[in-house]
């Protein structure tokens, strides 16, 4: 068992490197937006390892900014991250039955948009220190480009700084474009999800939803319709 805990994390590791090098160029950005507020390196930095999520970051800073009670920042958290619920039930099912709390507990803490996209893709039941060890080299890469955006921000051209925002769509783009090209209805699945998505911004009724809720409807709306018409039976062969 620890051999294979071991090898997984080291699986864990390699697929989470280029996780890292993209949010270290995204969350770059974030560290200028910190510095802008006349926040130091230390505090931004520990507000990226123990809130590591970009939309949720980007709208603290505004909260921030806006010098809003705390209330408001605790309900604007909530609901912006709230997809991060559903990706942890649907990770949640990855995971043996036999799993503990405490392994239960820190997958779903650790997950992020692109942590749940290579996790899930794990064949057969996950090994929780595979998320680990993406985890831990994805993670600190957000954290420390934060510090370096709060360091260095001013000293790179404008043009350098609103390039590097364009890594965190070629990290989508990375976990998503080997399954779809695997398999045909993941990859309708994909195209009918950006359909949608452009739908909901232009369409005025549905354009004042925020993107967090907008991901939760669409997650459950489109998922719930793939389970129903396309199910994916275990295969036992696959469990470890």
């Amino acid at each position: 068992m620890k051999s294979t805990n071991l090898t997984n994390y080291r699986e864990g590791l390699r697929d989470g490197i280029p996780i890292a090098l993209g949010y270290l160029a995204v969350s770059f950005t974030l560290g200028i937006a910190a510095r802008n507020l006349h926040i130091r390196a230390l505090p931004a930095t520990i507000m990226s390892l123990v809130n590591f999520t970009s939309a949720g970051e980007f709208a603290a800073l505004g909260i921030i900014s806006a010098g809003a009670p705390y209330l408001e920042m605790i309900i604007s958290q909530a609901i912006i991250n709230l997809r991060y619920l559903l990706m942890s039930c649907a990770l949640s099912q990855k995971l043996a039955p036999d799993a503990s709390l405490f392994h239960r507990f820190w997958t779903g803490f650790f997950i992020t948009d692109e942590i749940f996209g290579v996790s899930s893709g794990r064949p057969g039941h996950l090994n929780p220190f595979y998320t680990y060890g993406t985890a831990s080299i994805a993670i600190p890469g957000w954290a420390l480009g934060t510090c370096l955006g709060v360091i260095l921000g001013t000293a790179l051209p404008d043009r350098i700084t609103r390039a590097l925002s364009v890594a965190l769509y070629g990290m989508f783009l990375a976990v998503i474009i080997p399954p779809a090209r695997k398999d045909r209805i993941i990859a309708g699945l994909v195209v009918i999800s950006m359909l949608a998505s452009y739908l909901f911004t232009m369409i005025p009724a549905l354009s004042g939803i925020s993107s967090g809720m907008r991901v939760i409807i669409l997650t459950v709306l489109i998922s719930g319709a793939a389970a129903f018409l396309f199910p994916i039976k275990e295969d036992p062969n696959n469990a470890e």
